[in-house]
């Protein structure tokens, strides 16, 4: 999927609260020209990818998304997709059908899901497994998208599987079927402990991070195939601010 030397560098772009959401401000167009704007941004500082998550809509629903969530985030995807880099979509929370469905109308690369392999709480209740219809859904539909699942996902407990090591874990969630292996933090901006890398790595597939990396901390997890950057590249390093192309710089001249 990606041609550059090193970990590809995937920047997300968080939207603005979609039709519906708590914090809704009642305009599609100001929704989509942030997501322009912060996937221009984050191009013009030097990221690989993009990763396109409905972040703004918290707290966020569980399995499912109404139809006016998927047709918002359907054009704020189309939109990053046009720029012309491999693109994947997020949607917040455990929404893995409806991220599929988008990707495929939109040309997008990827999904990020939840809940692939093995149940876990999260701060929206229990997310059980999905590899099984999911790929079904990806087959029956002919959608060429690549499922990067997260494993010990981070703002979740894991003790139902308390008894499977990391690596166990890891071996699981390919067996099952995903393309790329996520490592993360226990929560938004925290950093990833590289041994968790190493410990996904002995499956076999690719393992990106998903969380907490920083100039100051790259040199960890350079053996991650891929680093997924959010909250680091805003102003001020808040998930909720525009993106800093020059935060963006920094981080691309530290990755190399």
């Amino acid at each position: 999927m990606f041609d550059c030397e090193g970990p590809a560098f995937v920047g997300m772009v968080h939207l603005l609260p979609l039709p519906g959401a708590p914090r809704w401000a009642g305009d599609v167009q100001a929704v989509l020209d942030a997501a322009s704007r912060d996937a221009e941004r984050l191009l013009e500082g030097g990221c690989d990818a993009l990763l396109v998550e409905n972040m703004g809509d918290n707290p966020w629903l569980k399995g499912g998304v109404p139809p006016w969530t998927v047709a918002a985030m359907t054009r704020a995807v189309e939109r990053v997709v046009s720029l012309g880099v491999p693109t994947g979509v997020q949607v917040l929370a455990a929404a893995n059908a409806e991220a599929l469905g988008i990707a495929m109308a939109t040309g997008a690369a990827f999904v990020r899901v939840e809940g692939f392999a093995y149940a876990h709480v999260a701060d929206e209740g229990w997310v059980d497994a999905c590899a099984g219809p999911l790929l079904r859904q990806r087959a029956s539909l002919g959608a060429d998208v690549a499922i990067w699942a997260d494993v010990h996902k981070k703002h979740s407990a894991h003790a139902v599987t308390g008894d499977l090591s990391l690596e166990d874990l890891a071996h699981g969630t390919a067996f099952a079927g995903a393309d790329v292996l996520i490592a993360t933090g226990t929560s938004t901006g925290e950093p990833t402990d590289p041994a968790h890398v190493s410990a996904m790595k002995s499956a076999g597939i690719p393992v990106a991070v998903g969380s907490g990396v920083t100039p100051e901390n790259v040199g960890g997890v350079r053996s991650a195939d891929a680093l997924i950057v959010g909250s680091w590249l805003k102003e001020g390093g808040d998930w909720r601010a525009p993106v800093d192309v020059a935060r963006v710089r920094r981080l691309r001249a530290a990755i190399g």
